[in-house]
């Protein structure tokens, strides 16, 4: 896995560096102006934008304790700290450090490994759903033509838009409600006929390749372990309000943050709905995060968009990218770091160590 990570980067950092290179004489990036948008921004915004992120960690830990409560009853903030060394590892790291958490609380509470990754699968379940559900409501109340991309950056989407304009508003405004409707009805059916739904994933996906058709079997028996971890309604319940109050923690972070560049008139006079649409396309670039190359890369694409879509000159465009990526995602490496060096853990070992253990517990993982 270390080799592939290492591989991916160096492919990544090659073909960055040559599009600079092919593009050096073509850009007309002016750092002054990029200079100017930081010193500009209202820094009371961003940091009330990375209190919301601050706090959300603590819906975070309080949501894994809720989990376990049927196994042992721990103090709500007690597992604060795994959560903030966790996503300080994936943030330094790389996504290739996500068992880093379940490992950690297991570590801590003495429960085992296999149970903390469980309650992880129903974290990002939940993590999925509550966002798309955001994502959902935001296109409800998002003026007519709100998210289509300026014209003459568009190209082929912007002719289907036009093309289509029924379907497309249709699309607008219910299609991610109907998304999100047909998901929580596909994990409806996992949690209480996961076996059979595996067998059908893998004999359907099996005709093109009996490989995936049995790894996709076993991601959905995945899901199902997960969702046994709720017992009852209010298990449900609370789950999903703690993860909906983090969420819109998170999507006033983008707010603040977008809102706080006020030198671009675009940007200050920033809309939730829009917001929320940066943020699942944020969301979306990072799921592959690679370390440091992943940071820029993730600037590169958020800017694009918020240019693209919002008619953001590029200058602006990056200051705000940059910063988003500061407050939503690196400012919590500081603490994350401190609060790891009074913990004794290295990052670097526990992401090795929960690697491992992620490996073994799929191996063993048993067949349908």
């Amino acid at each position: 896995m270390k080799k592939k990570q290492l591989i991916v980067g160096l492919v990544v950092l090659a073909a960055l560096v040559a599009l600079v290179v092919m593009g050096r004489d073509r850009m007309h990036f002016d750092f002054g102006a990029f200079g100017s948008q930081l010193a500009l921004a209202n820094w009371w915004k961003i940091a009330l934008g990375l209190g919301c992120i601050y706090v959300a960690y603590l819906f975070r830990s309080i949501r894994w304790v809720w989990l376990l409560r049927h196994d042992k009853k721990i103090p709500p903030l007690s597992l604060l700290g795994t959560q903030v060394i966790g996503f300080t590892a994936i943030a330094l790291i790389g996504r290739i450090a996500d068992p880093v958490r379940p490992y950690l609380v297991a570590k801590k509470t003495g429960l085992p490994l296999s149970n903390q990754f469980a309650v992880y699968i129903v974290e990002r379940l939940f993590d999925l759903g509550s966002s798309a559900l955001i994502f959902s409501l935001a296109l409800l109340f998002l003026a007519p033509g709100g998210m289509h991309p300026e014209p003459h950056k568009a190209g082929a989407l912007s002719h289907l838009l036009t093309q289509f304009p029924l379907m497309a508003g249709i699309v607008e405004r219910y299609g991610g409600l109907i998304l999100t409707a047909f998901a929580a009805l596909f994990l409806i059916l996992v949690r209480f006929a996961g076996g059979r739904v595996a067998a059908v994933v893998e004999k359907f996906f099996g005709r093109f390749s009996k490989s995936f058709g049995k790894a996709a079997a076993q991601k959905v028996l995945a899901f199902r372990a997960g969702l046994y971890t709720m017992r009852s309604f209010s298990d449900f319940a609370v789950t999903t309000a703690l993860s909906l109050v983090m969420w819109c923690l998170i999507t006033l972070a983008y707010l603040f943050t977008l809102q706080a560049f006020t030198a671009t008139p675009q940007l200050a006079s920033m809309t939730l709905p829009k917001s929320v649409l940066l943020m699942m396309a944020s969301g979306g670039a990072s799921l592959f995060q690679l370390p440091v190359i992943g940071w820029f890369s993730q600037i590169g694409i958020v800017a694009a968009l918020i240019s693209g879509f919002y008619g953001v000159a590029a200058e602006p465009a990056t200051a705000c990218a940059a910063t988003l990526l500061v407050v939503t995602f690196l400012g919590i490496v500081p603490i994350g770091l401190v609060w790891a060096r009074f913990d004794h853990v290295s990052l670097r070992k526990v992401a090795e160590e929960s690697e491992r253990a992620e490996e073994v517990r799929t191996v063993n993982e048993p067949a349908l």
